[in-house]
């Protein structure tokens, strides 16, 4: 499958790398490296597919052009427009035109995250009464330098949209009551620090995340009838655990397994042949949780924002 990479930043370098041979040419507005400065300015004949990794605000347009030119896409989350009407249509056109649009929440693809899901899925733990997560970098000086970054509801749709898609991704849909606990804009313009949380969900769910925190941390806990499980950190960082209790009735210390992976971030690999088979399969393309998530976050972005005043 013939690429080019739309937006050569640090998400598009990374996107070559992993393409690999796939990856046929750039495509940037400024890049001294890109051989196009416009997606229009591709031969049709010259590309397959597109891994775009833009700003959110050209992404709708982009992905258009794709769809209606009969290229597939993988676009990097989240999958931005103004209304859900938006993302409907561009569902539609991309089926009409039998191409696939692929937003990339690559953390689906870290092993625990996976680890997590079966556990979920298989019933070992029981039911499950609350998951919390925290996801925090060091990022906020970057973010507040950047020309487009420190804007809007800062840290939410950054981070939020990975955690949200998590929660999904483990427990499947979700109630809409997602609210804002906390919202705090400590060093930039934008909220660089916010929590969230869903109290109608089964489970009840929990989400923090920020860009003060000075050394790159995720953290889960879920807490159920039989047990526990619990996740330190990701692949990218270094040594990330899984940690699974099982509860003694009628109390007491509960024996657990531990596993610790040390390897490189598997998650870009992993991501980019999922999205090859998926577009040699000829899967539909399905945005319904793009719009879930779109929707989610435009509501509770207006309401960080807010709280963040105060």
């Amino acid at each position: 499958m013939r690429c080019v990479i739309v937006g050569y930043g640090v998400q598009g370098r990374k996107r070559l790398r992993v393409a690999g041979a796939d990856g046929v040419g750039i495509v940037d507005p400024v890049s001294p490296e890109a051989q196009w400065r416009d997606i229009s300015d591709v031969p049709l004949d010259a590309f397959d597919a597109a891994l775009v990794c833009t700003p959110d605000a050209p992404k709708p347009a982009i992905l258009d052009y794709l769809a209606r030119a009969g290229k597939h896409a993988l676009v990097e989350k989240p999958l931005h427009a103004d209304t859900e009407g938006e993302l409907v249509e561009l569902e539609e056109v991309a089926r009409r035109n039998g191409v696939l649009l692929y937003t990339a929440y690559n953390h689906r693809f870290e092993p625990h995250y996976v680890r997590m899901r079966d556990e979920i899925r298989q019933g070992t733990l029981g039911r499950i009464y609350r998951c919390r997560m925290f996801y925090g970098n060091g990022t906020a000086r970057l973010v507040r330098d950047s020309a487009w970054r420190d804007q809007g509801a800062g840290v939410l749709p950054d981070l939020g949209s990975h955690l949200l898609d998590t929660a999904r991704f483990w427990f499947g849909e979700l109630a809409d009551d997602f609210r804002v606990i906390s919202a705090s804009r400590f060093e930039n313009r934008a909220p660089d620090h916010v929590v969230i949380a869903s109290e109608q969900s089964r489970p009840k769910i929990e989400l923090e995340m920020t860009l003060l925190s000075w050394r790159n941390r995720f953290t889960c806990d879920v807490f159920a009838e039989s047990g526990s499980a619990h996740i330190e950190s990701l692949c990218k960082w270094g040594p990330t655990t899984f940690t699974r209790r099982t509860r003694v009735l009628p109390s007491g210390r509960p024996p657990e397994a531990s596993a610790t992976l040390v390897q490189e971030d598997p998650t870009w690999v992993l991501e980019y042949e999922h999205f090859r088979r998926l577009a040699a399969e000829q899967a539909p393309t399905d945005l319904a949780i793009d719009r879930w998530l779109l929707t989610t976050l435009n509501r509770l972005s207006v309401e960080a924002i807010e709280v963040s005043k105060s």
